[in-house]
């Protein structure tokens, strides 16, 4: 490596996953033409990489913030490009970092245009959980998750996080969320992850008892509770808010405006059937990995129409996001679903946002993003949809929004404390 050239991630070289850093590069010579690269590998030890080609200024710097890459895994100026770009060598590899004590490790340097010699190298340690932040393991009754809670006194909002990943639990959303000030808890969608893993049924009744556990906790200040969700779970989350009391809150991200795929049941009793999916309409693509939007049942089909949730009967607010190029399945037309059905009841308790260009998997920012990878569901691979550049802007303004919305629906008082002392 060259002595004279430094490699910089400003504020810091550790800081939280959700947090940009500005990469400076100082030293070269004038109008030098490097590589920037990254690598980093997952929880499963999948190496994913990126990289792109920059010239420095007539001092000889390169700032990311303000100077286009020529070419490489994006062109342009995109200061946190070389994170979202990140990519697996083979296809339809999902990075995987679910357990939020490992901290998403990234490896920066710079290189030789020609020779690729490394020059200057640096590693950017990005947390998922914040300092202080408490992480205890739920094991009480059914449940079954992780509850995040922040440092201080509080009283905080209270936030059920549905987020699973092929049935397993992942903590990324919720670590961070904790770490903006909210008590969350992420439990197994389906709960008993004890039992038999062929769940067969959806039963309201553990997502109540969940929701009585995070209320009770002594640091939650909210009357009642915000509900976070993502693909199958936003269903579940329009049915959480429609049948039980608790919920102020929910956000809805490219999910379905029906109950999918398993019945749901509350107290013993079904009380919404499946809408199903016809595996026949998965269009197969040259990738090897197949584009599933059109293969749910129409919802307001005359024969499906007992499967919609009945949003209306809800005293929840709702933030619905839908995502203009998911591939998985039409959000966008969930969406308008929902937003007429609410609109034909006389109610005004929801805001709308649809982000062109983004793909199935909205998440936190600054990860990487994912065109397509392994379904569980279907058994196969899919196309998850989005232009890489607008999915990473998508992601960078829903997260603050995420936040805003439950700040803003979930009122805190001291006096809810109190009487929990």
């Amino acid at each position: 490596m060259s002595s004279q050239v430094r490699l910089r991630l400003l504020p810091s070289a550790r800081c939280l996953f959700d947090e940009p850093v500005q990469v400076k590069v100082a030293g070269l010579r004038s109008r030098q033409v490097v590589t920037v690269r990254t690598r980093s590998r997952d929880e499963r030890g999948v190496l994913f990489t990126s990289g792109a080609t920059y010239r420095a200024d007539e001092r000889g710097e390169i700032h990311l913030d303000k100077d286009p890459s020529l070419s490489g895994s994006y062109i342009g100026v995109e200061p946190m490009g070389l994170l979202w770009s990140l990519r697996a060598d083979t296809l339809h590899k999902r990075f995987q970092l679910n357990n939020s004590l490992n901290p998403h490790m990234v490896k920066f340097s710079v290189h030789e245009e020609e020779e690729g010699r490394m020059l200057a190298e640096v590693t950017n340690e990005r947390f998922l959980i914040g300092e202080g932040v408490s992480r205890v393991p739920v094991r009480e009754g059914n449940i079954r998750g992780v509850l995040f809670t922040p440092p201080g006194d509080g009283p905080f909002p209270a936030v059920l996080d549905l987020y699973v990943l092929g049935g397993g639990l992942s903590e990324k959303r919720a670590s961070l969320l904790a770490t903006r000030g909210f008590v969350v808890l992420t439990v197994v969608a389906h709960g008993y992850d004890d039992m038999p893993k062929n769940i067969r049924e959806v039963h309201l009744d553990y997502f109540e008892e969940a929701i009585k556990f995070l209320k009770k906790q002594v640091k939650v200040g909210s009357q009642g509770v915000g509900v976070l969700s993502l693909s199958k779970t936003g269903d579940v989350a329009l049915s959480i808010a429609s049948y039980l009391p608790d919920v102020k809150a929910v956000v809805w991200i490219n999910g379905c405006c029906a109950n999918t795929v398993l019945p749901l049941y509350y107290k013993k009793s079904q009380i919404l059937p499946p809408l199903m999916f016809d595996i026949s309409k998965m269009i197969p693509t040259e990738s090897g990995a197949g584009m599933g939007k059109y293969v749910m049942h129409d919802p307001r089909a005359e024969e499906n129409k007992a499967t919609l949730v009945p949003i209306e009967q809800a005293m929840a607010r709702f933030l619905f996001v839908a995502a203009e190029d998911d591939l998985n399945w039409d959000s966008k037309a969930h969406m308008d679903v929902m937003v007429e059905r609410l609109k034909h009841h006389g109610r005004k308790n929801f805001e709308s946002l649809s982000y062109p260009g983004a793909g199935h998997y909205l998440e936190p920012p600054y990860g990487p993003y994912c065109p397509s990878s392994f379904h569980a569901v279907v058994g196969m691979r899919v196309l998850w949809g989005g232009e890489p550049r607008s999915h990473a802007a998508a992601e960078v303004h829903l997260w603050k929004k995420i936040q805003e919305f439950f700040r803003t629906h979930l009122s805190c008082g001291a006096e809810q404390r109190k009487a929990k002392l």
